[in-house]
């Protein structure tokens, strides 16, 4: 065991694969391991490099393997893939990790602190609790249109389907009002849930100065400003803005060869809350870009909005947000609009 430099450890619920190799990037250790047996196991272990995808678990794991002495890092899974020969099963993904920890060109994945995922936790459950009211809405919605209610889509016209069920001439049988009544009381539920996740992310907000500096940007406000601060990498792990806006998967996608190039649609990678949330910022500047400097004539956005679709424009604005947003966040500085062309 005093040869390992390297492992690679493929996480799993309740059996890890652990695959080590030496200096050379022989393999000198395959080994099985269950889940309460993994912490005893790298605590004998020399200090080494300890290597794993960015998967559900990792970032706990990360911690607690690097509170024993070992060098962690994460690796997000679409990098490691080119490294799994033939076969697909746990020995062969954790020998994988192993070979794609040593590159000297691969990118990893900070490890998150507790803090941190805590914080990012208000979001994941404020977009499953509207995923679960849109659920709901639709359901209404949708058996409704079975006794001829047709009520538009849209949020705002829920209280038209609540008033349907609620008014005792809407010709509903008595067996179905009472029935929907519970989708009614379910969305009532919901509206209040998520309400108080609003409230909580406008504290942040508030008591945050980073989340103060960007919500000077066009677009941004306190949901979009406090996600940034929660989900978004350090700012020096970019190099440059347009880094974070590729991180975000908010550039195009590549497959150029020959010296042809080819653009596609965008990426998608990165963060997917996050690159949704520029969006519809990105969306709500072009919506008011009547009372907005930077989409006035003369301007960037002003010329791109005669030019192209709305939907490429809306994409190339939030790009743009994603690069002031890092420079913001490198120069602790807000933000100042551009004069327009004379």
């Amino acid at each position: 065991m005093s040869d390992i430099i390297t492992v690679g450890l493929d996480l799993a619920k309740n059996v890890f694969q652990v695959h080590g190799a030496d200096g050379a990037g022989h393999a000198v250790l395959r080994k099985k391991l269950r889940r309460t047996q993994v912490l005893a196991f790298f605590s004998q272990l020399p200090r080494c490099l300890v290597a794993m995808e960015a998967c559900g678990g990792a970032h706990f794991w990360g911690r607690e393997i690097g509170k024993l002495g070992h060098e962690v890092r994460l690796i997000p899974p679409a990098y490691v893939k080119p490294f799994v020969k033939r076969q697909k099963n746990d020995a062969a993904d954790a020998e994988a990790i192993c070979e794609a920890a040593v590159r000297p060109s691969m990118r990893f994945v900070s490890v998150k602190s507790e803090d941190v995922q805590g914080a990012a936790m208000v979001f994941r459950v404020r977009e499953l609790l509207i995923g679960q009211r849109t659920q709901a809405i639709n359901a209404l919605r949708g058996h409704l249109t079975e006794f001829g209610e047709v009520v538009p889509q849209g949020a705002a016209n829920a209280a038209r389907l609540s008033a349907i069920i609620e008014d005792p001439s809407s010709g509903l049988p008595e067996e179905a009002r009472a029935t929907l009544s519970v989708l009614i009381e379910t969305k009532i539920r919901l509206d209040d849930q998520i309400a108080k996740l609003n409230a909580e992310i406008s504290r942040r907000a508030k008591e945050n100065e980073m989340a103060r500096r960007l919500m000077t940007i066009p677009g941004i406000g306190p949901l979009i400003a406090t996600a940034l601060v929660a989900l978004a990498p350090r700012p020096d792990t970019f190099r440059k803005g347009r880094d974070f806006a590729a991180w975000l998967g908010l550039v195009p996608r590549q497959h150029s060869t020959g010296g042809k190039q080819r653009l596609g649609a965008t990426t998608k990678m990165g963060e997917r809350s996050l690159r949704r949330l520029l969006i519809i910022g990105a969306n709500s500047v072009i919506i008011k870009r009547h009372v907005h400097p930077m989409a006035g004539s003369g301007t960037w956005l002003g010329g791109m909005l005669l030019r192209k679709p709305p939907m490429l424009v809306r994409v190339a604005l939030a790009n743009k947000m994603a690069r002031i947003v890092w420079a913001l966040m490198v120069k602790k500085e807000v933000y100042r609009a551009p004069a327009a062309a004379a």
